[in-house]
């Protein structure tokens, strides 16, 4: 995918680091008053006066979080922004600034590294998003991306995972699942292309499932929305290792316990589809899949009118007091405790 033997490749031997940074970067443009300085100096100098800042970082390795047999270094770009952008929105804050850090090794030319930073571009002009830095270096293992970002919230305003209360109701956005079965129907794929090299699958059937895993979207709209509804959350977190995980995360930073419904789960017909033709169990999927970059949040049940028949929202179930556990309530009534499932970066193969 990185090589085309019809088009010429710039080394990146032929810039160096300080040539290459200028090259990616030249087209990127300030939009916050905050920042006094981008890149071009030893750091970055940013000034929030009297809001608080938030900062998040993730580091991506290939191999390990992504694939370039079927990823798009344009699309990873823009992906691997929205993993950190969605960790700033999981605050209730909002995010201004990030710094993009990259290792390469040699069997990457320049025009694969200008099409990565198209789509941090992207990211940085839909999002409103400054890129104020990072640095570029060598790898002998293929891709390596670091990726900080920055944000910034009144300090009122800012939601931590540790104050849900029994009683509060749990709540997620959109749908979940649509990206850990985008990631099978990948998969697939490059295994029927290793055997017949000359074929071309028709997808068209799963663009929203692939979609949502090699283009996802930081939920930016729904911490505008609940700003609109007047609703603060008590507390927040966002869905990249699978919804058991995360409730979990709350539960124990709220010193809580909590009822999760199965039958109030949100799917997509896609994602329904998607499970019966893997032969998977849908709500497996949805608690365990990841990268899915939703929200999950409780409220007070005093604020459920606010969001009551809103789309983007659904209300899966309701904190409970520590002693009674974590547990899913099944569609047929059982009571099964809750497991984190999610992903492990350092589980075997």
């Amino acid at each position: 995918m990185l090589e085309d033997k019809n088009q010429e490749k710039t080394s990146l031997e032929q810039l160096g680091e300080f040539g290459l940074i200028d090259h990616l970067t030249q087209s990127f443009k300030l939009q916050h008053k905050s920042t006094i300085k981008g890149i071009g100096d030893d750091a970055a100098v940013l000034d929030f006066k009297d809001k608080k800042t938030l900062v998040s970082t993730d580091l991506l390795i290939e191999g390990i979080h992504f694939d370039l047999s079927y990823m798009p270094l344009k699309h990873l770009g823009y992906k691997a922004v929205m993993a950190n952008l969605s960790d700033i929105y999981a605050m209730n804050a909002m995010a201004t600034q990030i710094t993009v850090s990259v290792a390469v090794s040699n069997r990457f030319p320049l025009e694969a590294l200008e099409e990565f930073y198209k789509g941090i571009a992207l990211a940085c002009e839909l999002y409103n998003i400054d890129l104020v830095g990072g640095d570029t270096t060598s790898s002998t293992t293929g891709m390596i991306i670091s990726i900080t970002a920055i944000g910034e919230a009144a300090k009122e305003d800012i939601v931590y995972r540790s104050e849900a209360k029994p009683n509060d109701l749990l709540v997620v956005s959109g749908d979940l699942g649509a990206a850990y079965m985008g990631l099978q129907v990948l998969k697939r794929e490059k295994e029927v292309f290793k055997v017949n090299p000359n074929n071309q699958p028709d997808l068209s059937a799963y663009s929203y499932i692939i979609e949502r895993q090699l283009k996802p979207e930081a939920r930016k709209d729904i911490v505008e929305l609940l700003k609109k509804l007047h609703i603060q959350p008590t507390s927040m977190i966002d869905i990249s290792d699978g919804l058991s995980s995360e409730i979990l995360h709350l539960c124990k930073q709220s010193d809580v316990g909590c009822n999760l419904y199965e039958d109030k789960i949100p799917l997509d017909p896609t994602v329904i589809s998607a499970c019966e033709e893997f032969k998977l169990d849908s709500t497996l999927v949805a608690l365990s899949g990841g990268e899915d970059y939703e929200l999950l949040f409780t409220i007070d049940q005093k604020k459920f009118p606010e969001l009551k028949g809103n789309p983007n929202f659904t209300v899966v179930g309701h904190i409970t007091d520590k002693n009674e556990g974590a547990h899913l309530i099944s569609r047929n009534n059982s009571k099964i405790p809750l497991t984190a499932q999610g992903w492990n970066s350092f589980a075997k193969a």
